[in-house]
């Protein structure tokens, strides 16, 4: 009888039990360690170098290198892939994400990574436009991924470096306001008979090519597994 995982747990193959236990011998000094988790152990899904750090520790240095990509999704139908693309833009370390029409929105699929991500609300996509178009830095580019007719190729087109990639809904794609409020869209191309991929494995494919693009991969922060 095999022992049962537990369900957020996304390393099938690692040990039965999830993160580490209580810390064993003197307990370290520095203000980023958490005395409950050092106690009681981190059972949380995050990387080695942030076991028995503190929420607010592994923040404030996640926010000195975040990337200067955004990822922005519509919310209008409770998607599950809302989620989804929120612990890819977490993997992928994103600068904000956003949530553009209900401000609620399905969690299940973030795997709490929201919770180490800056994640802001915004009524409409103009009102989000208009909030990137005045970031510190200079303005950032709002494109939209969507299979129309003009849509500039992804893997051919030269990718801003402070960009906000919006995506849809999983079905109906980016709504007719959103596709105003965009500087441009473009699409991903497909070879099968399929009309399109899910839209959270569309979102990776987006953040993963700004990450080819600019990532800094030999810096030593890249985590692999």
């Amino acid at each position: 009888m095999t022992d049962e995982r537990a369900p957020y747990d996304p390393m099938p193959n690692g040990p039965a039990e999830v993160g580490v236990g209580p810390w064993e011998g003197p307990w370290p000094t520095g203000s980023e360690y958490d005395e409950a988790l050092l106690a009681e152990g981190d059972r949380r899904n995050v990387v080695d170098r942030y076991r028995y750090w503190s929420m607010a520790a592994i923040v404030a240095d996640l926010d000195s290198r975040r990337h200067d990509f955004h990822v922005a999704i519509e919310n209008w139908q409770h998607d599950f892939n809302i989620g989804t693309i929120v612990r890819s833009a977490n993997a992928f370390l994103a600068a904000e994400v956003h949530i553009v029409g209900n401000r609620r929105w399905n969690r299940r699929g973030a795997m709490v990574t929201d919770r180490y991500q800056h994640v802001r609300h915004h009524e409409t996509a103009a009102e989000l436009a208009s909030y990137l178009a005045d970031r510190d830095g200079g303005p950032v580019r709002l494109l939209g991924i969507d299979n129309l007719p003009g849509s500039e190729h992804l893997e051919t087109m030269e990718l801003p470096r402070r960009v906000c990639f919006l995506f849809g809904q999983e079905g109906p794609g980016l709504s007719e306001s959103a596709r105003e409020a965009c500087d441009g869209t473009f699409s991903i191309a497909q070879f099968g008979s399929t009309r399109s991929i899910n839209a959270s494995a569309a979102a990776a494919i987006a953040m993963h090519s700004w990450i080819r693009t600019y990532a800094d991969l030999g810096d030593g922060s890249a985590w692999r597994g």
